[in-house]
């Protein structure tokens, strides 16, 4: 096992480099999320409100569309990445490509819309797969350091989410959903300057597509399993076979993770729309105000924190990528005060439906290190423990919902429910997250052959695709279901289907173990 220098290590006890893909996939998803957190509501609201009027069903069906395509496409770009351009060269054109399809979609006509959709799924699928595999190729050297390294990064893809729906959600609010969808934009193509002019900090990695390699390479990178050199092929086959089916079955069970999951940009922001009680008043309005403003500001001042730690180690190698990263952090500090503002010098205070979304990505900014270091120490459950327990934290995320919701009456269009079902819903589909999908990842890039990285990263986020394009169908379903039965019989539908997953998850453990062969 190699031995990590402090030198190499210099940043947070990872290397720098990672948190220059740190910030890279933030500003990705900075778009995504602060896109995806208006796009339902921009497609249903009132003509009068700045919205088209379509109905929930043929919204949530676009939007099925949208979010299973771009799981689909990240298998064609791994393949275009590992063959031809390099994971570098991938990231950049598909991030271009991306700034493209927010600015489609800011100009708001339906010709544009579907443009931009189309834009965003190519550059989602060069983007995607590539940057994940860059982070895979820093740590091909340091294995076990590989769940904490995905962990960290995840919180990068979370704090992009946190900032994009919250300030997207809150142009589109308060001033256009044009200026929703272009501010979206407009971080992205930061965002694609700072890799590009960065790119150096990251050696060979991902400079050249991938080389060939011997049947050997397809094992342990730290070289712990002993072969019979008698029949060496067939036994690495073997091996490597097994490992496969470990990856399937990850696979197949995060189908079901996905498809409850993701009902968080369809039904559940419907929900906070429509069934949450969001106009508050004395007491709850100022506690809401400060709650907002500690949201707002803690986070951003961590992030802010690790960028200057990242500047302190950075600034004399890759010198223009940081000035284009502190101009993009000045303007979100701007646009940060700008909103606050606004809220404290208005009288009435309604929460936007689009708020709530920020709870996922901000539990994760703060419980992201917690279950790093929890996944490096010695009480790191196996990889199927880890996809039970956050099966189960996901159904009991939704048992709170359909609990709030139990008074809605059969077939209500509106309601009242109280906003703390939500946040409880939140926070437990966060923490099912982090025991789900970063780890997956990391699994993915430990048992698969370094020549089929690229590849598989890409099946695994066709996976996502399957996921989400269910949770959205699934999700245009909440009107027929709540007309015929309640609301609260539609959330335990999610309750009831990731519980018995989780279950299956620890049965299955020992036998997962096995067919590991000793990957950890």
């Amino acid at each position: 096992m190699n031995t990590a220098s402090t030198k190499e290590f210099s940043l947070l006890n990872h290397k720098p480099a990672l948190f220059v893909l740190f910030f890279t996939e933030m500003w990705e998803r900075f778009s995504y999320y602060g896109m995806r957190a208006i796009f339902v509501l921009f497609l249903t609201d009132s003509f009068a409100d700045g919205g088209w009027e379509w109905s929930r069903e043929r919204a949530l069906g676009l939007l099925a569309i949208y979010t299973s395509s771009v799981y689909i496409t990240p298998l064609i770009g791994g393949i275009i990445a590992d063959k031809l351009l390099g994971y570098q060269k991938a990231v950049a054109l598909g991030a271009l490509i991306m700034t493209l399809g927010h600015a489609s979609m800011a100009l708001e006509t339906e010709t544009t819309l579907y443009l931009g959709i189309a834009f965003l799924i190519i550059g989602n699928g060069l983007f995607k797969p590539n940057v994940t595999s860059m982070v895979s190729g820093l740590y091909d050297n340091y294995p076990e350091r590989k769940d904490g390294a995905f962990t960290i990064f995840y919180m990068g893809v979370n704090a992009g989410g946190f900032l994009g729906v919250l300030l997207c959600g809150f142009l589109a609010n308060n001033l256009s959903y044009s200026w929703g969808f272009g501010l979206a934009g407009i971080f992205m193509f930061l965002g694609t300057l700072q890799f590009w002019f960065g790119r150096t900090i990251f050696g060979n990695v991902g400079t050249s597509p991938s080389k060939k390699i011997d049947l050997a390479d397809d094992l342990n990178p730290t070289n712990q399993i002993l072969v019979d050199p008698k029949n060496k092929e067939a036994t690495n086959r073997k091996i490597q076979n097994d490992r496969y089916i470990v990856v399937g079955l990850l696979a197949f069970f995060t189908v079901f993770f996905w498809w409850a999951f993701e009902q968080a940009s369809g039904s559940m922001n419907i929900f906070a729309r429509d069934y949450t009680q969001r106009a508050l008043t004395g007491d709850a309005a100022l506690t809401f105000k400060i709650i907002d403003v500690l949201v707002s500001t803690v986070p951003l001042l961590i992030i802010s924190w690790v960028l200057l730690k990242l500047f302190g180690q950075t600034f004399t190698k890759i010198s223009l990528s940081n000035i284009v990263l502190g101009i993009s952090f000045l303007s979100i500090w701007g646009f940060v005060i700008w909103k606050l503002s606004i809220i404290f010098s208005s009288e009435s205070t309604e929460i936007e439906a689009s708020w709530f979304l920020i709870l996922n990505s901000l539990f994760i900014i703060f419980l992201a290190p917690l279950f790093s270091k929890w996944w490096e120490s010695k009480f790191n459950p196996s990889a199927a423990v880890k996809f039970g327990i956050g099966m189960i934290l996901l159904g009991i995320g939704f048992g709170a919902l359909a609990y709030g919701s139990s008074e809605i009456p059969q077939g209500a269009k509106t309601a009242s429910v109280s906003l703390i079902w939500l946040v409880l819903a939140y926070l437990f589909h966060t923490m099912g997250e982090l025991c789900i999908s970063p780890v997956g990842l990391s699994y993915v890039s430990k048992l698969v052959p370094a020549k089929k990285i690229g590849m598989m990263f890409g099946v695994w986020y066709l996976v996502n695709a399957v996921g989400n394009f269910l949770a959205a169908k699934t999700g245009s379903y909440i009107d027929p279901i709540v007309e015929k039965y309640s609301m609260s019989y539609f959330f335990l539908i999610f309750t009831i289907i990731p519980t018995v997953v989780g279950l299956i998850f620890l049965v299955l453990n020992p036998l997962i173990k096995r067919l590991m062969h000793g990957i950890r």
